[in-house]
């Protein structure tokens, strides 16, 4: 699996990562940073389930599980 786009919220805190795995399809999960775990990423939630053929159809899903991603980077999930 490689990280091909990871998009940040306004603050650093939450972040989104979209890969590749190995067989080609796509996908993503959603992580978040506090002060508390000394900004490690924690994940938050895992659509690695979810198979996308292309990169493009893998942030617009994303943009519609993840209402923050939507507000943050309209033009890239839409």
């Amino acid at each position: 699996m490689t990280v091909i786009v990871s998009l940040e919220d306004e603050d650093g805190v939450r972040c989104v990562d979209v890969f590749r795995r190995d067989d080609g399809s796509f996908g993503f999960k959603e992580f978040r940073r506090d002060p508390e775990d000394q900004g490690r990423w924690t994940l938050v939630a895992d659509y690695s389930h979810q198979r996308f053929s292309n990169q493009s159809a893998t942030l617009r899903a994303a943009g519609k599980a993840i209402a923050w991603l939507a507000d943050v980077h309209p033009s890239r999930v839409s």
